[in-house]
């Protein structure tokens, strides 16, 4: 029979270095506790660690959509704020013009009602959110809609100079008053709506682009996720305001002005058309993008239930794992304090 040597010392540091293993696991366990996944996901896994990596990026990649998603519905929202408060001052602005051409209404009123008109429709087009303008199309950061009243407007002189252009003098020279209905009629139609509809309405009016925020709702599609100023129902709507505020300013008879009064009507309703046309597909493009987050949060779920099978664990498990290996790490602490006082200087 062979015996070996064994001494305090030697039992010691076994039980030290099983100290240090253990104080090691539960360190990893605290972190698993902690977070619901294996701490070391390459070391669990092994060759699934690549899928495991994909996902998540997928998952990433789709949250950050959907994340997107969720700033277009909320840009989109107060978009349709805006096209509602539009609609409203159109149509408010379209029952005062109908009153007026029957000659109820004083046409002091209509030009403070058509003065109220573009100043509140400036200021509805003029809004932001996040401080992005809403109805600037690409040019978030320009205001869309130059002041109409403002000193030095160049909508006002562009209809100024196209007044004195046509008739040979100004809309407030008192020959203005020869002016009659069909001269008016003619004048508005064939110059003035030009300058709302055409080109000029960019150099005079407006700073916005024709061209939209395009957001991407899901891997595929992709939409417009804003409103430019420059959509017909807009320049109508300023049109039938700005024609009735400028030109009840001057010395045009009443016959004249009840042309002017038409012209406003007329615009006026066509406004109120084309801007519930731009809301109704601004809601259409709402729901396209939400019914796209809604798949997109699916596809998300499921790479998270996949991303669980691989790397997620039982949190009670643990927990009594760390338990357990905090009830070792005691008992290892006794029973080295213990060694530490063996001595034969205790048996001499």
């Amino acid at each position: 029979m062979k015996t070996s040597f064994v001494s305090s010392q030697g039992i010691a540091d076994s039980v030290r270095s099983h100290l240090m293993r253990m104080q090691a696991e539960i360190t990893k366990l605290e972190k698993e506790v902690v977070s619901g996944r294996v701490a070391d996901s390459g070391l669990a896994l092994g060759a699934r660690t690549g899928q495991s990596v994909s996902l998540e990026r997928d998952i990433d990649r789709l949250g950050g959509i959907v994340d997107s998603n969720a700033l277009a519905s909320s840009r989109l929202s107060a978009t349709q704020s805006g096209l509602e408060s539009l609609t409203e001052l159109a149509q408010n602005f379209l029952k005062t013009m109908t009153a007026a051409v029957s000659d109820a209404v004083d046409p002091s009123i209509s030009k403070s009602e058509a003065a109220t008109l573009v100043t509140t429709m400036t200021g509805v087009l003029n809004s932001n959110l996040n401080g992005e303008n809403l109805f600037a199309g690409v040019n978030t950061d320009v205001v869309p809609i130059n002041d109409f009243f403002a000193t030095g407007s160049p909508a006002q002189a562009a209809m100024a100079n196209a007044f004195q252009t046509y008739f040979g003098f100004a809309y407030t020279d008192p020959a203005a008053n020869t002016v009659d209905a069909t001269q008016m009629g003619d004048f508005l139609t064939n110059v003035i709506e030009p300058q709302f509809m055409g080109a000029d309405w960019t150099t005079n009016w407006s700073n916005a682009t024709d061209e939209t925020i395009t957001a991407r709702i899901s891997l595929t599609e992709s939409t417009s996720a804003s409103v430019s100023a420059n959509v017909d129902g807009v320049r109508q709507l300023a049109m039938a305001g700005a024609t009735v505020a400028f030109f009840f300013g001057g010395n045009l008879n009443s016959d004249a002005q009840n042309a002017v009064l038409k012209f406003a009507t007329s615009k006026a309703g066509e406004a109120n058309a084309n801007i519930a046309l731009v809301a109704s597909q601004t809601g259409i493009i709402e729901q396209r993008i939400s019914d796209a987050s809604d798949r997109l949060q699916k596809q998300i779920d499921i790479f998270k239930g996949k991303v669980s099978n691989l790397v997620e664990i039982d949190p009670y498990e643990a927990s009594t794992r760390v338990s357990t290996l905090l009830s070792q790490i005691e008992t290892a602490y006794t029973l080295t304090n213990r060694l530490r006082q063996l001595s034969l200087v205790n048996y001499l």
